[in-house]
Parts: structure tokens; C-alpha cells; sequence
């Protein structure tokens, strides 16, 4: 079957509805109330460090969610926030491949997905040494989980190491010897009067991101989620650590979002194939021994389940909008019916050496609202992957007729498995605040982020939508992490909430007065 140019997928970047205004008044008395901004110390991850378009490099790191906060507190005598600079146009977005390329922009017409620039060959990764590193304002380090955050490892050295961080390594005050955490406390020592702490995404998202899979797409072991005791036990010492570090400081807590909402699981549709029909029917024809299997295991002497059966076939239409074929590793395992099949001469051992691969396949999942039905989740690197041929095969067609791995899906089931595992993070991070509550305030971006998944959050009448598509998009090209105009929103959601807690006037931002995603280039 010829699928050259036939096969066309596409990413459908909706802009949703807005649904509710957030206004900016003028504060009529700032004050910084309770709260003392002399120095600001910031502790997190990849969303404290400004990684945006998958790189760190300069312009993400200035629109920096706690550098905005910095800036806005600023207004009211707030003290300078000084960020470890990595002087950087385009960053580095592939650090194992030598940081050849550089942060993503869009393309057009090249490709609908984004694409990465020049990189700085490892320039970013240079050491920093502008200042002594307890000046510095924001020790936010991509890639780190709350565990890391207290692990000597984190700075070296890089040999045989998996929890090396060259991000960390960079700014580490002792690297190989000291932490994260105990660096940003020794900031906070050296004059800090507050801080934000955001840690704990790391620590669902590197499994989320990686298909929930056991294996990553290099067949290397990915990365888990954290347990619940230990991600209680490690949250608690860290934020000790940082309480411990000034008695009389405050500070602002953030929980985990839902990290299966962000543009990286919802870019990519699970039914992006448009086929011509002859196409269609010439796979429909191929996938026709593998649906009378499915039939045949409904009846005698195997009796299994008629809607499992019917749900695990394989069929498409002509025209947009079918569904990619996928291997559920939770799915009922076949190939030991189709032995016995070929053991009772039902099928030949060709027939059963074709229906190998289709052991755990079906077609993916589409949400429906309406019947509650929750879908599959295909991850963004998917959309340069899915239509493509294996081995320039014209018959094996990735996502179509060779079904797609683990690492590029995430199924209903394991969607409930990480849910299970953020509910049990926020749940530990509340109780931590709340036993603090004289000192800390909780920032539910969690909420915030949901309120902007379910279209329901405009900036002064302009769109914000969770998604990558310029201009209204709230996110970087990554699809991870916020872009300069997502990071303002996320700062205000700090300063409500300080503002709330210690009758503090601190002005809001005009997230609108930030920029988004550029339009694609040539």
C-alpha cells in the first residue's frame, strides 16, 4: 500500500472561550503589609528558573515568575532579585547531544510542530560566578524533585551519575558537596526576609511526560513517581529547611498542578490520520484477519468479555479524523488465545506471526464529555513521530499499522494513577502550610492552572488559553512550561495570595503586557 503523502496529521490548537475577566485595579494605599521583599529568595524547579521552549537561556530566565513578583514588590521599596544569568540567546534543548540546538520557535511551512534553533554548545553551562552564591535570589533548577533538591549528587560529579544536574552544577556553592536546598537556606541566612518554594512537579512529571511508561524512548529506565511517604518525609525536611534558615521570614508555597492539562498532553489529537479511500479500505482489508480473531475469542471455549473484544478493534474511515493505533500495556494480552488458535489449526503460523505485534492494541480513546468517557493523552513529541514509516516500509506506518509505545500515550488508566499520586503531593503540601499558617501562605495553582485548562480565565479581555498557539497561548513551545505572558499570570497568582494573607497591596502585573509565543517564521 503507496501512503505516500497520504497520511496527514495535525495538531489542533483550539483557543478557548473566555469565560471570566481578571482586572487590574489601581491600589489605592500600597503597602507591603506584613510582609517584609528585602530579599527574596526563590527555591524550585524549571517553573522558579524561567525554562521555557525547552532551554534555559536568557529572555525565559528575565520573565521568570518570582523575577516578576520581584519586580511588582519592587514598586513598593521590594529589594533587587538577582538570577543566575546563563547569557544566552537560545540556550541549550539538548544537553546529551552537546547543546547543538537551541529553544524552540515555530516553523512555517517547514513543520506544524515546533522546532529548535541554534544552540550555544554548552555555553549556558558555564559556571557562574558574577557573585558569591549567597547573593543570589533564584536557585530554581530544572529537573529537580524534592529529593534531589537535598542530594550532594545533584552538582557532580557527571560521570555514572544519574542525578547529576549540569543546570545545578552551574551555581552549585560547592559542587559534589553542597544542595540545592542548603544553598538556597544559606541565601536566605545571608538577609533573606522571604521566599517562594516551589518543588514536587518533577516528581509526577518526568513519568507523565515519558508516556508513563517503564521505559523511556532510548529503552532506558524511566523515570517513577515518587512515593507518597517519600515525598512527605523529603517535602517536609525542605521546607524546614528553608523556615529554619531566617525564624522571622514568610513564605509563599506552591502546590502541583495537574500536569496531564498542559498543552505537552493536549496538542497532539488521538485521532489526527486523513485517508483517502483507498487507503482506508486497503487497511480495513489488512486489519480483517485481526478483527475475525477478536470475534472468534468471544464464543467457545474462550468466552471473553463480547465488549472488550469489540472495543480492541481495528478500523478506519475515509477522510480526517481516525484514530492512532496504540499498545495498551494494561490491556488483556491476547497472543496466548491466538496460540491456542493456531494450536487447534484455526490460523496458520503465518497468520499468527502477523497478529504478533497487535498483542495489547487498539484504537486510541477520544474524550467525550458528555458520556464521561476519558480519553487517551498523546505527548507532543508525537507529532513528528506518528505517520512516519518504519525502516521506509510503505506497510509499516508508526501509529497506524505498527502500533505506538507506551512512551508515547498515556491511557485513562495510568491518567488515574497520576492524579492519584498529585492529590497525595497537594494533600502533603497543605498540611505542611497549614501547620505553618502564621508564615507560609498556599498559592493553589493547581486551581489556577485547571481555571485555564477549562478556558475560564481572560486577561482584560484578551484570550489565555492552555496551549502553544501564538498569541493567546499561555504556554511556551515546549508545551511544559508557562511562556513570559503565562509566567506574569502565574506571578499575580503569588501576589493574591500574599496580598490576601498579609494585608499586603502588592500591584498586579498586565499579564497582556508580556509576550507570548512568536508567530511562525519562514
Amino acid at each position: 500500500m503507496n501512503t505516500k503523502n497520504k497520511f496527514v496529521v495535525s495538531l489542533l490548537m483550539a483557543v478557548a472561550v473566555s469565560a471570566c475577566t481578571h482586572d487590574f485595579p489601581e491600589q489605592a494605599e500600597p503597602t507591603l503589609g506584613e510582609v517584609d521583599f528585602t530579599k527574596m529568595v526563590s527555591v524550585g524547579n524549571s517553573l522558579t528558573a524561567g525554562f521555557m521552549d525547552g532551554a534555559l537561556y536568557t529572555d525565559g530566565q528575565n520573565n521568570s515568575f518570582p523575577s516578576i513578583i520581584a519586580q511588582q514588590a519592587a514598586t513598593l521599596s521590594g529589594g533587587a532579585f538577582t538570577q543566575p544569568s546563563v547569557n544566552s540567546a537560545n540556550g541549550c534543548f539538548n544537553p546529551a547531544g552537546g547543546c547543538t540546538q537551541g529553544r524552540l520557535i515555530l516553523r512555517n511551512p517547514a513543520s506544524p510542530a515546533p522546532a529548535p534553533t541554534t544552540g550555544d554548545n554548552g555555553a549556558a553551562f558555564a559556571a557562574f560566578t558574577a557573585i558569591p552564591k549567597n547573593q543570589l535570589n533564584n536557585w530554581g533548577v530544572p529537573g529537580v524533585t524534592i529529593q534531589t533538591a537535598q542530594a550532594a549528587a545533584l552538582g557532580g560529579p557527571a560521570s555514572a551519575n544519574p542525578l547529576f544536574s549540569p543546570y545545578y552544577a552551574r551555581i552549585a556553592s560547592a559542587p559534589g558537596t553542597s544542595t540545592l536546598m542548603g544553598d538556597a537556606a544559606a541565601s536566605m541566612q545571608n538577609g533573606g526576609t522571604f521566599f517562594t518554594f516551589w518543588l514536587g512537579n518533577n516528581d509526577v512529571l518526568g513519568y507523565a511526560t515519558n508516556g508513563a511508561a517503564v521505559l523511556n524512548l532510548q529503552g532506558n529506565p524511566g523515570p517513577p513517581l515518587t512515593a507518597q511517604g517519600t515525598f512527605q518525609a523529603a517535602f517536609n525536611a525542605a521546607l524546614t529547611t528553608m523556615l529554619n534558615a531566617n525564624q522571622n521570614a514568610k513564605g509563599a508555597v506552591a502546590n502541583v498542578p495537574n500536569v496531564t492539562s498542559i498543552p505537552f498532553f493536549t496538542t497532539v489529537p488521538v485521532n489526527p490520520v486523513n485517508l483517502p479511500a483507498a487507503n482506508a479500505a486497503a487497511l480495513n482489508a489488512g486489519f480483517s484477519g485481526y478483527n475475525t480473531t477478536l470475534d472468534v475469542l468471544k464464543g467457545a471455549p474462550f468466552n471473553l468479555p463480547a465488549a472488550e473484544m469489540d472495543s480492541r478493534k481495528i478500523t478506519f474511515a475515509t477522510g480526517p479524523g481516525n484514530r492512532i493505533v496504540l499498545n495498551d500495556e494494561t490491556a488483556r494480552d491476547l497472543g496466548p488465545f491466538w496460540d491456542q488458535l493456531q494450536g487447534a489449526g484455526a490460523i496458520s503460523s503465518g497468520q499468527r506471526a502477523a497478529l504478533e505485534p497487535y498483542r495489547r492494541a487498539r484504537q486510541a480513546i477520544i474524550t467525550n464529555a458528555a458520556t464521561s468517557t476519558v480519553g487517551d493523552l498523546v505527548v507532543l513529541p508525537a507529532a513528528t513521530f506518528i505517520g512516519t514509516l518504519v525502516g521506509g516500509d510503505q506497510q509499516l506506518i508508526n501509529g497506524v499499522t505498527v502500533p505506538l509505545a507506551d512512551n508515547w500515550v498515556v491511557t485513562p488508566s495510568e491518567q488515574t494513577e497520576i492524579q492519584a499520586s498529585i492529590d497525595g503531593f497537594n494533600q502533603t503540601i497543605s498540611t505542611a502550610v497549614n501547620a505553618q499558617a502564621a508564615r507560609l501562605v498556599l498559592v493553589d495553582t493547581n486551581k489556577a492552572l485547571r481555571d485555564v485548562r477549562a478556558g475560564l480565565i481572560s486577561i482584560n479581555g484578551s484570550a489565555f488559553t492552555a496551549s502553544i498557539t501564538p498569541p493567546f497561548g499561555a504556554f511556551s513551545l515546549d508545551g511544559v512550561h508557562p511562556n513570559p505572558r503565562g509566567s506574569a499570570f502565574i506571578a499575580n497568582e503569588f501576589i493574591k495570595a500574599i496580598n490576601a494573607k498579609w494585608g499586603a497591596s502588592i500591584p498586579l502585573c498586565n499579564p497582556n503586557n508580556f509576550r507570548g509565543n512568536a508567530l511562525p517564521i519562514p
